[in-house]
């Protein structure tokens, strides 16, 4: 038989081949080995690519981590941005680099050149950025109902009393100035 026979086979079984959806055939050579006696599969994904990642609509937890230290610090380089991260974030140099591309592309920094580094400064506020991410809030889980997302967190129990008056009073203010327009 040779040292190895060669066989076209189609799977119609889901593969788990992470970030991809499969078709319900796919194209599998699988080689038997006489020594040895084992199959081993190979998948070609003819036609099929793996697609990128959806950009998240709103700030991802790392995303968010180095947004922080640009608003709290204002303008900085890449090393500058690891470095004001807290002590207990281990990131590689590129890796924040990758993400502040990616937040550039977003439109929430942007960056002027400083002799060899890049200077990277936020264009998205940080109380724009935190109505920006309540209203996407709202709108996924409270069915873009605000009265909702109060109740929501009335209903908490964690809530103190302190934090309830603070509450009204915010309430109050509001009801006032919306009456005087």
């Amino acid at each position: 038989m040779g040292i190895a026979g060669y066989q076209r086979l189609f799977c119609r079984d889901a593969l788990g081949v992470p970030g991809i959806a499969l078709p319900d055939e796919t194209n599998f050579l699988v080689t038997f080995c006489e020594v040895g006696r084992r199959m081993k599969c190979h998948h070609f994904l003819e036609g099929i690519r793996h697609l990128p990642r959806r950009p998240s609509a709103t700030l991802t937890e790392a995303e968010l981590r180095l947004m922080n230290v640009l608003w709290d610090n204002g303008s900085c380089t890449v090393q500058q941005v690891l470095d004001g991260l807290p002590g207990d974030t281990s990131l590689a140099y590129n890796s924040v680099l990758t993400t502040i591309r990616i937040l550039e592309r977003k439109g929430y920094l942007r960056h002027n050149k400083d002799g060899r580094a890049y200077v990277y400064s936020a264009v998205v506020q940080r109380a724009d950025a935190t109505r920006s991410e309540v209203r996407h809030l709202v709108k996924r889980f409270f069915q873009d109902s605000h009265e909702l997302l109060v109740l929501n967190v009335l209903e908490d129990r964690n809530i103190d009393a302190e934090e309830l008056k603070r509450l009204r009073e915010l309430l109050g203010e509001y009801e006032k100035g919306t009456d005087a327009q």
